[in-house]
């Protein structure tokens, strides 16, 4: 699963279709009001015959107008002065309901209409359109007032009190939900920081989760697994974590078990667990649960479960000690010379008095095996400082070399009989270090002779130089055995240092053939294959080394005289 680019919430959108909602909210309202008073107004005339078709004109003319502004203009904020919107909307809801109010006397009271308009300017306008619409409809009201005492000599005083007490109401209504307006617009502004703050942890999380090498699932307490970070696909050998269930897996037995587990005590647990498929190696991990608890009192939560492959943490113990390795090898190197060259000076002195030919083959043994560690601490510190570029090597004709090698190994190790070398062309040559080339050998049939039957043909040498599937400048060079065949999860391990399936290697012979292969350009891999021992097909083991051939001199002369 790709990381996703941090994109916060757009707070200015959210407020955009909050204010649309609020909008089309009151001009829904308004003309589902111009429509009840135009039925209304309707009812009354068809009721009365003398009453005058006035006010139904003016409730039709109102019905079409706020009906009209519903369905065909865009949401827009009033202005921050007395914008021709602004007049467009209240100005027609104040005028709408004053006519209908003067029109039709004391029959029917339209004041409680107008708190209309003065409750949408409060929302939707500034604190100031609130505090105007709400002095113009006081001054329209104390007008009213004043004009029906006039009309009808009535008392004056009272309708002066009725208009102050309504005109109060519309200062109290403009002020209240002007302030509630602006609390919330504050609320919702301190929601939307902290939803782009959560918003962006979140991703930041699954950032963070993504990119760790431990496998990390969160499971319910019902087995469903409700989230799962790319490591932990791969140690599951799942490709999605959507619709997946512990229990649908006979594999995952032992971790649904775990979980369950820590359900049930409500303790966090740590156990090692195998994770099984049919076909497929078993992969052990360290798995350690942690339960996340829920707010609410009835529920169990989450379990959230740590898992670490165990072949990664024994990967990162081997480079640990590579490491230490590196650090005191030169030490040791410099105090296996003093006594080796010393030993080396020694038996050069005493070579020179010995008459006997058994005493100076004896001698000439021991120089070779000085020469020898001498060559094998080169090799070591070699190692541990690993060459930028590739060794030139020497050319060395190969079928001779290998053979010499293998009877040598053979006779040393008295598995004559098991030995069986394939003919070799003679006339290949391949660019190689000999003593190195005879290290990497002795390496690979050290480990094939450990693990064959033992039985005659059981470790088999050959080198392919041409085929299909083989450059023409390249040689195979394959020491095959037939011991049992390697388990996936060792073998994707075969060649890092202090690697090992048994306790009494150290684990460095086969990264040393890797290292040794490299500094000469050439290329150590494994392979599963059969070959015939007693007219039977055998399954068993291969190391391959892809060499580079150097022409052969006679070649090289008969090029050169061409051109």
């Amino acid at each position: 699963m790709a990381a996703e680019a941090l994109e916060p919430p757009s707070g200015a959108g959210d407020h955009r279709r909050e204010f649309e909602r609020l909008w089309r909210g009151f001009m829904t309202a308004r003309a589902t009001l111009g429509l009840v008073l135009l039925v209304l107004q309707a009812g009354i005339y068809l009721l009365n015959a003398t009453s005058p078709g006035i006010p139904l004109m003016i409730c039709l003319a109102y019905a079409v107008a706020t009906l009209t502004l519903r369905l065909t203009d865009r949401p827009r904020q009033l202005g921050q002065t007395l914008d021709a919107f602004w007049l467009g909307t209240v100005g027609v809801d104040v005028l709408t309901f004053s006519v209908l109010q003067l029109v039709q006397g004391g029959s029917i009271n339209y004041t409680a209409l107008l708190a209309l308009p003065v409750l949408m300017v409060s929302i939707l306008g500034t604190p100031l359109q609130a505090i105007a619409s709400a002095a113009g409809v006081t001054l329209l009201l104390f007008a009213h007032a004043g004009w029906m005492s006039l009309q009808g000599g009535t008392d004056f005083t009272g309708h002066m009190l009725q208009a102050a007490l309504t005109g109060a109401g519309c200062f109290a209504i403009s002020f209240i939900a002007s302030q509630m307006a602006a609390r919330l617009a504050s609320v919702e502004l301190r929601a939307q920081r902290s939803q782009l703050a959560a918003a962006v942890q979140q991703q930041v999380n699954q950032l963070v989760i993504e990119s760790l090498t431990d496998g990390i699932l969160v499971v319910t307490p019902a087995g469903e697994v409700a989230l799962a970070n790319p490591a932990a696909l791969a140690m599951l050998e799942i490709s999605d974590y959507r619709n997946t269930v512990l229990s649908t897996q006979p594999g995952w037995m032992e971790l649904l078990s775990l979980v369950n587990a820590s359900f049930s005590t409500q303790r966090p647990h740590q156990a090692r667990v195998d994770i099984r498929h049919d076909a497929r190696p078993v992969r052990s991990l360290m798995v350690r649960t942690q339960l996340a608890r829920s707010q609410g009192d009835d529920a169990q939560g989450l379990c959230v479960v740590f898992m670490q492959d165990q072949r990664e943490l024994e990967a990162r113990i081997r480079s640990e000690k590579l490491a230490g390795m590196g650090r005191m090898s030169a030490a040791v190197a410099h105090e296996i010379r003093n006594p080796l060259a010393a030993i080396a000076q020694a038996n050069a002195l005493l070579s020179e008095d010995l008459a006997d030919p058994a005493q100076q083959r004896l001698s000439q043994m021991i120089s070779q095996n000085a020469s020898r560690l001498d060559n094998i601490i080169q090799d070591v510190l070699r190692l541990v400082h690993v060459p930028g570029q590739a060794q030139a090597g020497q050319t060395i004709e190969l079928a001779a070399n290998l053979q010499r090698m293998c009877r040598d190994w053979s006779g040393q190790n008295h598995c004559l009989d098991e030995v069986l070398i394939e003919p070799i062309d003679p006339e290949v040559r391949v660019q190689f270090d000999l003593e190195h080339l005879r290290r990497v050998m002795t390496n690979l049939l050290d480990n094939a002779l450990r693990y064959a039957s033992r039985e005659v043909g059981s470790i088999q040498i050959s080198v392919q130089t041409g085929g299909a599937q083989l450059q023409p400048d390249l040689a195979r060079l394959t020491v095959w055995s037939d011991g049992p065949l390697l388990d996936a999860s060792v073998e994707q391990h075969l060649f890092e240092p202090f690697f090992s399936s048994e306790s009494r290697s150290s684990g460095l012979g086969l990264y040393i053939c890797r290292e040794l292969c490299e500094s000469h350009g050439a290329v150590i891999g494994y392979a599963r294959s059969h070959r015939r021992i007693k007219d039977q097909a055998v399954p068993g083991n291969e190391f391959f080394v892809i060499l580079r051939k150097t022409p052969h001199p006679e070649i090289e002369q008969v090029t050169s005289s061409k051109q």
